[in-house]
């Protein structure tokens, strides 16, 4: 594929945002127009919310969430969860990394890490392991649903989920024979292959069973490397296998097992100092993950109700991030140079979580969940950078050692008023004890004791509408700064906590195929945890840092909405849109006064479309079409990335044992940043200016599936 240098969409902070009025009005006509076709519809799915104390139909639950079953995965995306993205209203990622690994929902979550101290904002998990602020092992591939928690998570997950929660579930194993091949090819030398294997465990016919999936895709990265003449320095290579065991050993025993392997071995050379597609590094950096995890989710009915569940986590990864500093060369720098700067970070994690509760009734009025949590974190940094301008030369190492655990009770209690109303009030307290030392001689030993919770009311209107409300205060633990430019008033930050009232409205008609929610927020947040930086001496990037403070405050107010319609056997319909105005109340730097702006990365609208058609002879085709506002990069300046729309399409043939779709991935062509930075980064006289890196260009491929 050919890569011009142009430029992407940035718009100055003074730009005004503006709904988009065609995608909000077919939104809201899919709803309205649903009666012409209601006698040829077919019914819906029914879909349940497993990221809860117990699976529940997500019409019932009172909080803001979006599912994204099989279809939606099969259809809307072909490898990662990044394609997914779009699709959940108020949902960003900042590109920091090749993949999606850090998350914000309402326009909370970090940016990047660069200290070495993980603090995640928006929990992420695959099959109950935990991968919050690593998120990049999301390839998409047998995966059943994905599921997403707007708002606080106080009483279910705690600290890692002040703004909501992520959970990717795979397919569980079934006793059925299965067999399944995929095969991917496509432009920027796109190949993939997967299998599916799964069956029967044993002869006992209990229902036990086991499920192998194995896939590994690479490509060239969408960029070209002009000064080494190569087209695959961005590259990526990643390698998925997964086991699943479902154990069934005696009468009220469910034991799941999951054993999982993600290795994403990718380049990192993705900006380039006109902020196009055609990089001049020299020394490309790399961007990989290797995990291994493991769960045990069981399950025992003791009697009457009564149910003692225990989910086990453990996750092990090793992260590389790498990167061309000067984004040039010698001979690009001419006269300039010689000007040179790498970085390199060798991460080692390691998670390991328990969570045992019981739940319960009294009666047919009253139940209730009670239960403890221990979360244990070791993560090991090893940062080089290094670097020469002129005469000068740059070198840093920095090695750090960081340890928390992560200590909680909570409980749950539901009562029955009267005939379709349900009360639920729930508490947790936790405990975070860390330590951190490094090679600098800093070192810091918080200890945090939070709480968080939730009430909430939900009322059924009849058999197919439920209306709701909810109080919830969600909480994040503090942290701390590293570095010899920080301020000594900024090494340390206290923790954050977030209020939000939400309401909503949730209905599904399964005789005319239709499912739609609505629901606004207000959110309040104290003691706002904000991530910044600043350069020091601007003729030197080594004195670019990132640090966290308290701002004084933060309030954000929004309405977000779907809608799911299988309007006739042939046709479905489905749409999401969300609407958010957010802002920083009483936050000043030294230099500037953030006072009333917006947070990072917190678009005012979102919005996505899909319309898919099936004939019954296999032919089908499917279109999305999302789009998001301008959104700030950052809070240490005013650069802001330029509202875009992206189009999707998908076409081709199904058959019982086989397939083949054919796909065009942003066919419009659009140049949309994903991360932006403001700096002094080109000599002689470093003057500051954003630098963005942008997302995937168009991209044409086939995926044939093959069932035996």
């Amino acid at each position: 594929m050919k890569h011009e240098a142009s430029s992407p969409k940035v718009s100055p902070g003074s730009a005004a945002s503006r709904v988009p009025c065609v995608p909000a009005a077919l939104l809201a006509g899919c709803v309205v127009a649903w009666p012409a076709f209601a006698a040829e519809t077919t019914r819906l799915e029914e879909v349940f919310v497993t990221a809860t104390w117990l699976e529940t139909p997500v019409e019932e639950l009172p909080a803001s969430v979006s599912v994204l079953g099989s279809e939606t995965v099969r259809d809307a995306a072909t490898h990662h969860l990044e394609e997914l993205l779009p699709q959940v209203p108020s949902l960003s990622w900042a590109g920091a990394s090749s993949r999606p690994r850090y998350f914000q929902l309402r326009g909370i979550g970090e940016l990047e890490q660069y200290q070495g101290a993980p603090n995640p904002s928006v929990g992420f998990l695959v099959d109950e392991i935990d991968f919050s602020g690593i998120g990049m092992v999301a390839t998409l591939f047998d995966v059943e649903q994905v599921e997403v928690l707007r708002g606080p998570q106080g009483t279910r997950y705690g600290a890692n989920a002040l703004a909501g929660l992520i959970k990717v579930k795979t397919r569980e194993p079934r006793p059925e024979r299965e067999l399944e091949i995929e095969a991917t090819g496509g432009e920027d030398g796109l190949v993939g292959a997967g299998l599916v294997a799964g069956g029967a465990l044993g002869r006992s016919g209990d229902g036990s069973a086991w499920r192998v999936a194995l896939e590994r895709t690479a490509s060239n990265g969408f960029r070209r490397n002009a000064f080494l003449e190569r087209d695959d320095t961005n590259e990526r290579d990643e390698l998925t296998a997964r086991l699943r065991i479902r154990l069934l050993p005696a009468d009220g025993w469910t034991a799941d097992l999951t054993l999982m392997h993600a290795d994403l071995d990718n380049g990192y050379d993705a900006f380039a100092i006109d902020n196009s597609l055609v990089t001049q590094s020299d020394r490309p950096g790399r961007d990989a993950q290797r995990s291994t995890g493991a769960s045990a989710d069981l399950s025992w009915d003791v009697a009457d109700g009564l149910v003692l569940r225990s989910i086990t986590g453990w996750a092990d990864s090793s992260i590389v991030a790498s990167f061309d500093g000067d984004w040039g060369n010698d001979a690009f720098w001419d006269d300039a140079g010689p000007y040179d700067f790498f970085s390199l970070t060798e991460r080692e994690r390691s998670t390991l979580s328990q969570d045992l509760r019981v739940t319960g009734s009294a009666g047919d009025d009253w139940d209730w969940v009670a239960g403890a949590y221990l979360l244990r974190l070791e993560e090991d940094n090893a940062q080089r950078d290094e670097g020469r301008y002129l005469g000068d030369v740059f070198e840093r190492a920095l090695d750090s050692r960081y340890r928390a655990t992560s200590v909680a009770g909570y409980g749950q209690v539901d009562r029955r008023i009267g005939r379709g109303t349900m009360l639920s009030a729930g508490l947790r307290l936790e405990q975070r004890d860390a330590t951190y030392r490094d090679s600098d001689g800093f070192a810091f030993s918080p200890r945090d004791t939070m709480w968080g919770g939730q009430v909430s009311l939900t009322r059924e209107l009849g058999e197919s509408l439920h209306a709701w409300a909810s109080l919830a205060r969600g909480f994040k633990a503090g942290g701390f700064n590293i570095g010899v430019a920080i301020p000594e008033e900024r090494l340390e930050f206290g923790p954050e906590y977030a209020w939000s009232a939400e309401a909503g409205i949730k209905g599904r008609w399964d005789g005319r195929g239709l499912a739609a929610d609505v629901s606004v927020f207000f959110l309040r947040r104290e003691d706002q945890q904000v991530a910044t930086s600043f350069q020091a001496d601007p003729q030197d990037p080594l004195t670019f840092v990132y640090y966290t403070d308290n701002a004084a405050r933060g309030r954000a107010y929004g309405l977000e909405g779907s809608v799911d319609w299988q309007a006739t056997d042939r046709w479905r319909l489905s749409g999401s849109l969300s609407l958010m105005d957010s802002e920083y109340l009483g936050y000043t730097l030294p230099d500037r006064v953030l006072d009333g702006r917006e947070w990072a990365h917190a678009p005012a609208w979102k919005y996505s479309l899909s319309a898919t058609w099936r004939h019954p002879r296999g032919w089908m085709a499917r279109a999305d079409l999302s789009g998001q506002d301008a959104f700030y990069f950052d809070a240490s300046h005013d650069e802001r990335a330029g509202a875009y729309s992206l189009l999707n399409l998908r076409a081709g043939y199904e058959a019982e044992a086989w397939s083949v779709h054919v796909w065009l991935r942003n066919a419009f062509g659009e140049r949309y940043p994903l991360r932006g930075f403001y700096f002094g980064n080109e000599p002689p006289d470093f003057p500051p200016k954003v630098y963005v890196r942008l997302g995937d260009p168009r991209q044409a491929g086939v995926t044939a599936r093959f069932r035996f």
